[in-house]
């Protein structure tokens, strides 16, 4: 399943945890579209709702009330296996911990998605990736051999080796400040 974007969170989307007096509402009458091709950004102070809403864009968590579209495709009405394989082929991650295999070195780390995916690793592009962030000589080290910067890169190059459509950046605030 490959699509063209816009992305969607409409309906009043909410999600709420909880129950009683630890209700906690993080997300209230959220109604927002992404379109292609654009850079946006979700800001605010912490605890504000950002990583939940982009969880929830993702099919990775679910809504308490309210609808995500990417494209036409409602992901509230997929099954957890679509949104799986709706992931694998549209959606890059880049999350806060940077969620490298420790046993895997940089390569087989960025790769990972793809070889789960039983896709061809377009060898080719990895390296024009590797190659633009700096990282083609750290490929054979395993995350404790790198740099926290280097496992940045890593993470991002895994991102975008399968040529997604959307590319989620979760709670980088203070690397992207700190890498101006």
């Amino acid at each position: 399943m490959r699509f063209i974007l816009p992305l969607h969170v409409h309906q009043a989307q909410q999600k709420i945890y909880g129950k009683g007096d630890t209700l906690v509402t993080a997300l209230d009458s959220v109604d927002i579209s992404f379109e292609a091709g654009k850079f946006s950004a979700i800001m605010g102070p912490s605890g504000s709702g950002k990583s939940t809403l982009m969880h929830c864009m993702a099919g990775l968590d679910n809504l308490s009330s309210g609808k995500v579209f990417i494209g036409d495709t409602d992901l509230t009405e997929l099954s957890e296996k679509e949104l799986t394989l709706l992931r694998r082929s549209n959606i890059g991650f880049i999350f806060q911990s940077f969620n490298l295999v420790p046993t895997l070195n940089a390569l087989e780390n960025i790769t990972l998605p793809i070889d789960l995916s039983g896709n061809k690793v377009d060898t080719d592009w990895v390296g024009q990736i590797t190659e633009v962030v700096n990282l083609s000589d750290r490929l054979k080290h395993k995350p404790n051999e790198l740099s926290g910067g280097q496992q940045q890169r890593v993470a991002v190059s895994r991102a975008l080796a399968s040529k997604p459509n959307i590319i989620l950046l979760m709670s980088q605030q203070e690397i992207l400040i700190q890498n101006r």
